[in-house]
This record gives C-alpha cells, structure tokens and sequence, in this order.
C-alpha cells in the first residue's frame, strides 16, 4: 500500500502560504472586447502602526468596515467550526441576527490583525507569536435564509442562467451539472440536500481549539433560544506536525490565491502583480467583493442588498487518501511500461504531476526533476508560466494546477497562439478551505484515528461575485471537461484530483513529436454535502434585522452596459439596445424612458462622480444624466418602475 510520504516523515515545506485548490478561468470572457473588536470576550484587534494606516489610505479595502473579514483578509486560523442553521421563526431569526451583529469581524479587523501577526512572525523568525490570537465570526446566509428575514423574494426577477438562478437554485439542484453524481449525489450528504433546510452559514475561526468550543457552544445555546436548529456542525482543523498546511493527500494547499486591486499592494516593477508576488496577479475587487469594478467593467445585474456582499460556496469532500495512492503507483507502472517514466521514479514523482506540484508545494514546471526547497520569503510561483509547456510534456495539461487555473500558456487550440492572461481573471475565486479529521497514518490503527475509515477530507470553502461565471465555471468547463484545454487529440482527460473518473493522456516527447500513453484515473473524492450561500454587508445584515431588504438592482460606479446588456428589477428593466439606445422598459415591454441615442450610441457608462451617460463609439458623449460633482451617488432600478441616481435620501436624476 502506498501512501503520501508527509505523515510519516518530515516534509520539506515551504513558508509560503496563501490559498487555492479549485480557482481560476477559461476560453472567452463575458464582456471583454476579445468579529473581534467587539465581541464578547475577545480581544480588540491590535492597533496598526502609521506605516499600516499610510497603507489602508492607498488601499481602501483594507479599512472597510462594512464588509465581512473572510472575504478578502481570510481568517486564516488553526481551528474553524461551520454551522448549517435553520430557523423556524422570522422574528426570532431577526432579533438573533440583531444580537449577533457586533460580533462578526470585518474587514478592517481581520486585514490589521493578520498584519500584526505577519510581522511579529517575521521578526520571530518564522515562528507563530505567542499570546497573539482571536476568534473571528463569520455569517452567510441562504436563498431561503434572505427570503425568511426579508419577508419576500430577495430577487425582483432572476434572469435564466446567471447567478441569481443559480443562487435560487441551490448547489442540490444543480449538483449533476457539477458532477456530484453516483456516491456524491446529494441523496447521500450529509447536508444541502436541500437547500430549503439551510437557511444560514455561521462561521467559527480561533488560534485555540479550546477557545473555539467555547464559542460554539455558546453560539448553539443562543441559536437554541431563538428556536433555530442547527442541522449540522462541520469541523476544521490544520493537520498537525510536518502535515502542517497540507491537506490529506500530502500536499501543501492554500498556494495561488489572486491579488485584489484595492487591498493587495502593487508590485513597482510590475503593477499588473503583487508586491513581492511577482507570480501573482492583481484582480479587479469586483470579481470577489460585489459593488466594485469588474474586469472589463461588466455590470453585477444584482440588486443593492448584494453591493459588498460575496457569494459563498461551502462543500463537505471526502477524500480516500490509500486509494488516490494506490492509483498513483498503478499508474506509474504503466507508465514505466511504455517508457513515459523514468526507472527509478516512485509515486509521488506522478503523483505530483497530477496535482502540478511537488508535497513541498514547488511547481512541477520550475523543478521537473526533482522536489526543490524555496527559499526563506520567495514567491514559490514567481516563474510558474505554461507557455513554453503547450503540449503538457512537464507538467500534464490534466495537472491539478492547470485544470483549476490554466495560467499563462492557455491556447484556444493547438498551433493557435496563447490566450493573454488578463482574459483569465474574471475565472479566479478566493478559496478558504481547511482539512477536516486526522491524518492517515495506517500505521496507528483505526483506533488511533488514523486508519483507511477515519472520515477525512477538505471543507471547500470559496467566495465569488459570480457562481456561474466563476466558481461553476470552473467546476464545468474546466474541472470537470474532458476536452480542456480543448481541440487536443487525444482529449486531456479531467482533473484527476477533484474532477470524475476520466482516461487521460499522459503525453510525452517522442522522434515524431509527441506520443500519449493513456492512463485511467478513478475518483477518490467524494462530495458528501454543498451549500451556496450569500454573504452580505453588515448595513444589509442591519436592514435584515428589522425585517427589510433593498432589492433595487444597482448599477455600480465604473460599469459599462455594452449591446445587449440588461438590467433587470421585475416592474422595469433599463436595456443597453443594438440599436445604441438606453432605453427603460415596464414589465410588458413598452417604453418608458428612453435617452434618444438610436443609431449614435454604443455604450452607457456611470462613473465614479456620480454620471450616466450614452457614448459613441469612440467615447464621444451623447446624452448625459447632467449629475456630475456627486461622488459616491447611487445609480437604482427600482422595483417600485423607475430608474434614479440617489445621493443618500436625495434624488438627482430619475427616469420615468
């Protein structure tokens, strides 16, 4: 039997850390041209020095103190604990989420202690400060969990196929598509079976395990009082020893997280990067965090309870750690058969050409020969690029790595020159996950806890702006699809760590270019329980609590409607038409307000400064709403059957 070699011997590891196991983008992008402070018991978050103050006044989404801190900062503890709730009574939920508010962390707290905490780390050479620790609260909430505190639908219309179908849905109903199949179909989980049951996501993060007991078992008494149930709590852990920040394969996670511009420095020698990250590129903050400019300045089309909100994705995996092993050296042999692999290679030689990486987290593509330590503060994927790998002969077009995040290198089709890695960032997500039950180690026996039957595995955790575009996305058409990267002969095969059991080619060089030995890969993860759920701003979390919610659909500042694109709220719908004019329509399609633009327009725009306006093709205005000088105005489609710039309760401009 064969298993990873990190439970039983010291692992090299690097101390790079950041996040992603499933992230990243494809072919063709929709719109482009081409709480700790005052929680109960815990401490306040450590005040930031005024180097950290210059720093939060360039990068506003650091201070933030209205979104929730998981989203863009990340807990990042040791120990975090996931209840699944389910109300009974709406006023009880309201009164309860009122109580709970000053409780969850936001931005602000979380971004100012992990910088805290990276600096005393650094100065300790690496290892974690004493005394310095928290709990974090998180709370996301479910279609059904908005509906019941809001009293009403929180969508005024839910056009087919975007992501506020898909949020309505529910990951069950849409677990086939993602291929949740056979042993993980939803009949077999253990919760989001169905989605009507959830109606909140309660997240526990601590440095301590003891703390976080304590939390959840004072959370649970007070959900108790409110007459909620809790469906199912879901435990987390960072395994321990040489395994620390690996997950259970053996391999180092949380690695390729993207920057976001506004919270993440930029690189001076390349502003396009992170800075010290120059393998990391910086994403538009709307592509995680609603209500902020998206790549290529789409419009969210969601309604203002969303703006600074992020939709969550929570998935229970299960994984057989021996039998992804086994598979590996069956796997091997054949590859040794065919001379694809060298004599001496030993599973993990292809086991890290599965994932892409080395157990250390080292890429496959900067060290093919062997595992290669980084050193102290080097951005591990610094020179991680595909573009001289097309055919996949270092590290395989099926790898884990470039079926989640193909990177550079990306061709539409063989011969056809690569995508430009820009195209990609609309497809990335920030992963949260963290392992769950111990480590195998079949040496102790199953009544140590580390036997073949242990429950063991990774809680999936992701925020998005976007299910569809992004995290189904990547699930379907890139994870899960055989034929990606697409037009190849043979088929790359799917992901052989998180995809379906598929066939895929191994390819190799050869005198006559290059020859594929095709290896069978089974699926040793299994889903065993999903949720999609929301996770609002604390002034939507405040308006929830007394019973109310703003569905007007708004229109963020920096969004350009482009032909085509439609915005709608149910009672009317403001249309960017072919024919280059704005136009707001009622529920039966007639017109209520147009901006005179047919045959001149090409695209509207709402700027920053509080302005809508239709503009030529080369960027010539033609009609304007005459609101500049208004920073920070709202720009509504409102159910009530009209459109309006507000700046807070006064009214600028309105249509119909």
């Amino acid at each position: 039997m064969h298993s990873p070699p990190s439970p039983h011997h010291p692992t090299r590891r690097t101390v790079v850390r950041a996040g992603a196991c499933a992230a990243a983008l494809a072919v063709g992008v929709p719109g482009t041209a081409a709480g700790a402070a005052s929680r109960v018991g815990a401490p306040a978050a450590p005040v930031a020095p005024p180097s950290s103050r210059v720093a939060a006044q360039a990068l506003p989404l650091r201070a933030d103190t209205t979104t929730q801190g998981d989203i863009l900062a990340g807990f990042r503890k040791d120990h975090v604990c996931v209840l699944l709730v389910h109300f009974r009574h709406a006023g009880q939920a309201r009164r309860w989420l009122g109580g709970l508010l000053p409780e969850l962390s936001t931005t602000d707290q979380v971004a100012r202690f992990n910088a805290e905490f990276s600096r005393a780390r650094t100065l300790r050479n690496g290892v974690d400060p004493a005394g310095m620790a928290t709990l974090w609260t998180g709370l996301s909430l479910t279609h059904p969990g908005l509906s019941l505190l809001a009293g009403k639908d929180p969508f005024p219309a839910v056009p087919v196929g975007g992501t506020a179908e898909a949020f309505r849905d529910g990951a069950a109903a849409r677990a086939e598509a993602l291929g949740d199949t056979g042993p993980s179909a939803p009949d077999s989980w253990l919760f989001g079976a169905s989605e009507d049951d959830v109606h909140a996501v309660l997240t526990l993060a601590a440095d301590d395990s003891g703390r976080l007991a304590e939390a959840v078992d004072r959370h649970r008494r007070s959900l108790d009082g409110a007459a909620a149930t809790v469906l199912f709590g879901q435990d987390g852990a960072t395994l321990p020893g040489a395994l620390r920040g690996h997950e259970h394969f053996g391999f180092l996670d949380a690695i390729s997280q993207p920057g976001v511009r506004g919270f993440d420095a930029s690189d001076a020698a390349n502003p396009a990067t992170v800075q010290g990250k120059p393998g990391t590129r910086l994403v538009p903050a709307g592509e995680f965090l609603v209500g902020h400019e998206r790549v290529g300045a789409r419009p969210a089309g969601l309604p203002a309870w969303a703006t600074g909100g992020s939709f969550h994705v929570v998935r229970r995996l299960a994984q057989d750690v021996p039998g992804w092993w086994n598979q590996a050296a069956e796997c091997l042999a054949e590859l040794k058969r065919s001379g694809a692999a060298p004599a001496d290679a030993d599973p993990t030689w292809l086991a890290a050409r599965m994932i892409g990486r080395w157990p250390g987290g080292a890429p496959v593509a900067t060290c093919p020969a062997a595992e290669r330590v980084p050193l102290p503060g080097e951005d591990i994927d610094g020179a991680l690029d595909f573009h001289d790998d097309p055919q996949g002969w270092t590290t395989p077009l099926f790898s884990h790595i470039r079926k989640s995040n193909p990177r550079g290198g990306l061709t539409p089709a063989p011969g056809r020159p690569p995508l430009p890695i820009a195209q990609l960032d609309s497809r990335r997500i920030i992963r949260r996950g963290i392992p769950f039950g111990p480590p195998h180690r079949p040496e102790t026996g199953s009544r140590a806890g580390g036997g073949d039957d242990a429950a063991r595995g990774l809680l999936f955790v992701s925020h998005q702006a976007d299910l569809v575009e992004q995290f189904e996305f990547i699930a379907k058409r890139w994870v899960n699809d055989v034929d990606f990267p697409p037009a190849r002969h043979p088929v790359p095969g799917a992901d052989p760590v998180i995809g379906p059991g598929s066939q895929a080619a191994f390819e190799c060089p050869s005198q006559s270019g290059s020859r594929a030995t095709t290896l069978s890969f089974q699926r040793f993860i299994r889903t065993e329980g999903a949720v999609y759920a929301f996770t609002p701003s604390l002034p939507t979390l405040r308006s929830l609590a007394a019973g109310k919610l703003d569905d007007s659909i708004e229109v963020h500042a920096g969004t350009v409607l482009r032909s085509g694109d439609t915005l709608d709220a149910g009672a009317v719908r403001l249309s960017m038409e072919s024919s280059g004019d704005l136009v707001l329509y009622d529920g039966d399609g007639r017109t209520v307000w147009s901006a005179g633009t047919s045959g001149t327009g090409a695209r509207a725009r709402f700027t920053a400064d509080g302005e809508l306006a239709v503009l030529t093709e080369a960027g010539r205005p033609l009609w304007s709403s005459k609101t500049t000088g208004h920073r920070g105005a709202r720009l509504l489609i409102r159910t009530s059957g009209d459109a309006v710039i507000v700046q807070g309760d006064k009214t600028l401009w309105h249509a119909g």
